[in-house]
């Protein structure tokens, strides 16, 4: 690793390191891995990206600057955003926030912005075909009252500074490489025409320069390593012997609370039961990697289906992404996750025992090496069938959770800050996978 870092012009920086524990403790089990990866960054002179959600204590924020943490993406106010810029970090904001942090820094008189950028992370190839990349980030920052030039800065010369490459990048100047972008209009961003290695490539919103091709290697497709046919079992959570009821330990979406809740639920042929009056549902976890198919299970509230044998698998599943998925029934869980597999990762929707839709991401489960076009088709497709599905919701800590087709539990495995209890793919060192990721505390799901 320390030799890639090193010898590798194109790895410019190490990216999302989240273990914030691991960061600061030396007695965390992962301290001593993560200063390695760390220290083969610095050595070779590199940036290291950071993701600090919850960090707001200023001691806090400045032992993040002292660890040689440079970046953060992960802001979502102004007040965030502008402790960051005070001690040094270079804030990186993504759309979903320009509206509060932008606004905000300028009523407090940012007047260089030098160290801000824009980031287009996790934007998915539909939302990219309607709203654009960064041109979107850009657009986006304009509308919330930043002027043109600083907007466009933000989203060019500012991140290939940060990045230590303005020598090659960042900039219409001699000897850099450039894409060069023709506006017909500068504050809508309307695009003209793109050039790329001195060819036109495209017309306003038409691409029309060489399609490139990747031969991916088969240890890049072949990421589904489950490995076996999951039953319905494999989803059971036992009840204790003679127990009509029992409690429950029971998650929500994005659960930023320091403990998990608890819930009464029934107790029927030895298995514990969701409870749709209480709109609680199963989520599970599987591993993908080890070839056991291992599944850590545990209710959920206020998200899901409730019609009747239906469930829905992904294996895009931040951080670690392995497989998860969320039903109203066992069976259903068990058919979504083996199709997920057969098809070699995405996302699947088991409707009313049958399967409805399915979108293929077959290359490390996460992408795909089709147009983005023919992705898009099939999470259009997805969408629509998922629109026939009647959905539990009930509000969470995070403002991005809405009503209706819960993709953005895409997230909700995350192991860093502000998470708290988090359910994981089980190992000999978590076998049922509950786990407080900031203290290392495990429970048992039911007792």
């Amino acid at each position: 690793m320390r030799e890639t870092f090193a010898s590798d012009l194109s790895v410019t920086s190490l990216d999302e390191v989240m273990d914030w524990p691991s960061v600061w403790d030396p007695t965390n089990p992962g301290y001593a891995r993560m200063w390695a990866i760390i220290r083969a960054k610095l050595e070779s002179r590199g940036v290291i990206e950071f993701q600090g959600s919850g960090l707001t204590d200023p001691h806090d924020i400045s032992a993040f600057t002292a660890a040689g943490l440079s970046a953060d993406h992960e802001v979502w106010s102004a007040g965030e955003a502008w402790d960051r810029l005070m001690r040094g970090i270079f804030t990186e904001l993504r759309p979903f926030s320009h509206d509060m942090v932008i606004p905000g820094l300028i009523e407090r008189g940012l007047k260089d912005w030098s160290s801000v950028a824009f980031t287009t992370d996790d934007r998915s190839a539909t939302e990219t075909i309607e709203l654009g990349a960064s041109d979107h980030n850009i657009r986006h920052a304009i509308h919330d009252r930043l002027d043109a030039e600083t907007a466009i800065q933000c989203a060019t010369i500012n991140p290939a500074r940060h990045m230590r490459i303005e020598h090659l990048v960042g900039a219409l100047s001699p000897g850099r490489y450039a894409d060069i972008v023709l506006l017909e209009d500068v504050p809508s961003v309307a695009i003209a025409h793109v050039w790329a290695d001195g060819q036109l490539v495209a017309t306003a919103r038409t691409y029309t320069g060489p399609l490139p091709r990747i031969d991916w290697p088969d240890w890049a497709a072949k990421t589904m390593n489950i490995s076996r046919t999951l039953t319905p079992a494999d989803f059971a959570i036992p009840a204790a012997p003679g127990r009509m009821t029992m409690e429950a330990a029971v998650q929500r979406p994005f659960h930023w609370q320091d403990d998990y809740m608890t819930r009464t639920l029934p107790v029927a042929d030895g298995l514990v039961q969701r409870d749709p009056a209480q709109l609680i549902t199963k989520w599970a976890v599987i591993d993908r990697y080890r070839g056991d198919g291992a599944v850590a299970k545990m209710f959920w509230a206020g998200c899901g289906p409730t019609d009747p044998d239906t469930a829905f698998a992904c294996s895009v599943a931040h951080d670690s992404h392995n497989v998860w998925s969320v039903g109203s029934s066992d069976a259903a869980m068990a058919m979504a996750v083996n199709r997920l597999q057969g098809i070699g990762g995405g996302w699947v929707l088991v409707h009313r025992g049958t399967i409805t839709a399915e979108v293929h991401l077959e290359i490390g489960g996460l992408m795909t090496a089709r147009l983005a076009e023919a992705l898009d088709a099939e999470m259009q497709a997805l969408h629509t069938a998922a629109a026939r599905v009647d959905w539990i919701f009930e509000c969470s800590d995070l403002t991005l959770w809405k009503p209706g087709f819960p993709e953005f539990l895409k997230f909700a495995t995350l192991t860093c800050s502000p998470w708290r209890w988090v359910l994981v793919a089980p190992s000999p060192l978590c076998p049922e996978g509950f786990v407080n990721v900031a203290t290392g505390e495990q429970r048992p799901v039911v007792w």
